[in-house]
């Protein structure tokens, strides 16, 4: 009977702990996958933070998001981390938004490269030449008493500046202005990025922030074992309980011990993720001053959030940016046909030396046109073409996302703080069942059977509501990311409107 009592308390637990799993994977590992443009997907493993642990795991390979760059050495003085000092922290040396920062600095310089073909391309140059030439290595054998068989030596100075220009060429001046349509892409994308580092950095500190309140839970059911555990041994010493009470008091402590035990060390795990999100050094200790109680987010009217969501979302102006800039490579490929005109010239002073020089020049005008090139622009036509259907179709889809995530998230809200209610409810009952039941065994009415039932049932609506606080504090960041304001508004959200 006592294992079925145990088995049961696992049971409950890990389902109750199952919610913060779910929502531990669709916020900071689904973040990553909105950055990455792909889903992710964790199994179960500890309680309370096992999907931030395997989120650490993936990390090292694969997600920007939970890491960052270190710029400052650790101290022995603890520092206060509230919510907000982590998620500016997150958005200054998180690596996802330095990574997205350069990428944009590169697109930058792919629009710069692509618009020099457009300018005016000058160069100069400056040449002193001395030369000696053979006559019969040249091919001029003659035997002319006279005539000379080597000429010079005699030098040649040319100062001399070089000019070229594209008059007319349609495709480089669309794929230049699909460049700049990629540059704005570029820095929309390093918006939404701030975004979801907003929502993973929060994600870490509520997960913390739900260990550090298992590791307190489990603490004081780890005191209620051992005042259960010494009234038990008092009991048989008196004579008045068999040893299966003792034995059935000591499993349970023992069993909430070793519970103690992986929550602690879950909770130092979580708090080291948090510091690499954060560019913390690991050796820095930090106090969670932040306690994000339970806050109502009611009355929001999901047709609104969908159509502030759609105007906000940098991700889906970046989408369409790119669709423009994919609309605009394949006008680029179409033009490939036209003719092209460009100009070339120079000028400069050439002579034996300085004193002796004159000015030359030459300006050449070129009309250039493909005559026979089918393949190849075929070819060029229907890849660009491909690519903007693809582009077209990925803003669509990215659209109805948007619209699902808010949905979502709003539906993720009001079935949290319900869950929040009831598990608060239910906390209060069970600790009131565990004082009846200790009062029974106290006056010898019942054996202590009925003590390890109520332990289970106490340490069971603990855990449902760390879960639900939890779930709910994480819809509701999850909300703000889904509207796109994640990274400026995230107070007015966590802490209730």
């Amino acid at each position: 009977m006592a294992n079925a009592v145990r088995r049961g308390r696992d049971c409950g637990k890990y389902s109750a702990l199952l919610l913060v799993l779910t929502f531990a994977v669709s916020s900071a590992p689904l973040a990553y996958g909105q950055f990455q443009n792909q889903t992710q997907s964790q199994s179960e493993s500890q309680p309370l933070a096992s999907a931030s642990t395997q989120a650490q795991s993936q990390s090292l390979t694969s997600n920007p998001l939970a890491g960052s760059v270190v710029d400052q050495p650790a101290t022995s003085t603890p520092i206060d981390l509230t919510l907000d000092d982590a998620i500016q922290r997150g958005l200054k040396h998180n690596l996802g938004v330095i990574l997205q920062a350069q990428s944009a600095l590169s697109t930058r310089g792919t629009q710069l490269q692509l618009l020099q073909p457009l300018l005016p391309t000058i160069t100069g140059s400056a040449q002193v030449s001395v030369t000696q030439i053979n006559l019969a290595a040249e091919g001029l054998r003659f035997n002319i008493a006279g005539f000379p068989k080597v000429v010079g030596p005699f030098g040649v100075t040319d100062f001399r500046a070089n000019l070229t220009q594209s008059l007319i060429n349609v495709s480089s001046i669309e794929n230049y202005l699909a460049a700049r349509h990629n540059f704005q892409a570029a820095n929309l994308s390093l918006e939404d990025v701030r975004n979801l580092v907003a929502l993973s950095v929060g994600n870490a500190y509520l997960v913390c922030l739900a260990d550090a309140a298992h590791v307190d839970s489990v603490t004081a059911e780890l005191a209620a074992s051992k005042l259960s555990l010494d009234q038990a041994v008092d009991n048989h010493d008196a004579g008045t309980a068999p040893k299966l009470d003792v034995l059935r008091a000591q499993v349970d402590y023992q069993s909430t011990e070793q519970q103690q035990i992986s929550a602690i060390n879950q909770l130092q795990k979580d708090r080291i993720a948090l510091a690499r999100a954060i560019g913390l050094s690991l050796d820095q200790p930090f106090n969670l001053t932040d306690k994000v109680p339970f806050a109502a987010l009611d009355n929001i009217d999901p047709e609104t959030a969908v159509a502030q969501a759609l105007a906000n979302r940098t991700d889906l102006q970046a989408d369409a940016e790119q669709v423009k800039a994919a609309g605009l490579q394949k006008k680029a490929a179409i033009a490939e046909r036209l003719p092209t005109a460009s100009f070339a010239g120079d000028y400069g002073d050439i002579g034996v030396n300085p004193n002796t020089s004159h000015g030359t020049g030459s300006a050449t005008g070129t009309i250039k046109a493909p005559l026979f090139e089918e393949a190849k622009l075929r070819g060029d036509a229907k890849a660009a073409d491909s690519t903007l259907v693809q582009k077209q179709a990925q803003l669509n889809d990215a659209r109805n996302q948007v619209d699902a995530d808010v949905r979502d998230s709003l539906l993720d809200i009001a079935s949290a703080a319900k869950l929040v209610a009831a598990a608060g409810s239910n906390k209060e009952m069970s600790a009131e069942a565990l004082d009846e039941a200790r009062e029974r065994y106290k006056a010898g009415v019942s054996d202590n059977l009925a003590v390890s039932e109520a332990l289970a049932q106490l340490e069971q609506a603990n855990t449902q509501y760390i879960a639900a606080l939890y779930q709910h504090n994480v819809a509701k960041l999850s909300l703000a990311r889904a509207l796109g304001v994640a990274a400026s508004k995230y107070k007015d959200y966590i802490g209730g409107k």
